[in-house]
């Protein structure tokens, strides 16, 4: 079969609703550090992941409690607060109390919705396209939702320990690489700043490829119309080429048009 272009996705907000699971796993933590004073709400959340650097949940939390902090008049080199000591208590919240045993995990990991069908993917290999992932989550999280939720056999994945964190371009680059040695186009497909500012980085890494990066309105933008159209305009100055209510949306004649525009 002819392949014509590379999807690449992103997975949190995009092939998972994390608003109920990672989010509420941030929040717990900077409520936990803060001594109950402080907790992040959604779009306190949205405001900070904006600034375009902040898609390691571990270090927003630790960005949140830090700023609290100096709002109270404490710098946050006078803090005793540890990055390793922020990311055990968000896993404990996130993944559970079995850390290291996937077929144990009951923390929230194990409620989050799936925003896609394996039935979607199928049809996307029909049409000729290529597809993988390139995620900021641990391989443990991304993994248990690619393949023990959708049942994908060894799927393309370039996730946190892999490569450095977005905007930062290299996992796309790893991802493409496994996918196809040539230049075709490639789409990428998340739900944040930091992914269309992925895409902006990596076209002027490789001018030469066609980019395209698609935005995704995580459910919980979709609460209201205001939020959603917020939003939506958040990834477009990013450089969203398009911004779609679900990823299920990105058929393959809409990337076709994509590619044509």
């Amino acid at each position: 079969m002819n392949h014509f272009v590379i999807v690449i996705f992103d997975i949190d907000g995009v092939i998972r609703d994390v608003g109920n699971s990672y989010r509420r796993a941030l929040a717990d933590t900077v409520e936990h550090f803060t001594q109950g004073a402080y907790r992040p709400n959604q779009a306190n959340i949205d405001t900070l992941k904006e600034e375009g650097i902040w898609n390691n949940d571990w270090e927003a939390a630790q960005e949140f409690t830090y700023r609290y902090f100096e709002q109270q008049g404490k710098p946050r080199e006078q803090l005793d607060l540890t990055y390793e000591t922020i990311v055990d208590y968000f896993q404990r919240r996130y993944r559970g109390t079995e850390l290291d045993n996937p077929d144990r995990w009951n923390g929230y990991i194990t409620q989050e919705p799936l925003l896609l069908q394996p039935a979607y993917l199928d049809q996307l290999t029909a049409a000729g396209i290529l597809w993988g992932f390139f995620s900021g989550a641990t391989q443990g999280s991304a993994r248990y939702v690619l393949e023990k939720r959708l049942g994908l056999r060894s799927p393309v994945l370039v996730a946190m320990e892999d490569a450095p964190g977005k905007p930062n371009p290299t996992g796309l680059f790893q991802a493409i690489a496994q996918l196809a040695s040539t230049a075709l186009p490639v789409i990428y497909v998340g739900d944040t700043v930091a992914d269309m500012y992925t895409v902006t980085q990596a076209r002027a890494q490789q001018p030469d490829r066609q980019w395209i990066g698609v935005g995704i309105l995580p459910p919980h933008t979709q609460v209201s119309a205001d939020y959603a159209t917020d939003y939506s305009h958040k990834l477009e100055e990013a450089g969203a080429a398009i911004v779609l209510r679900n990823v299920e949306q990105l058929h393959p004649s809409q990337i076709s048009q994509l590619l044509n525009r």
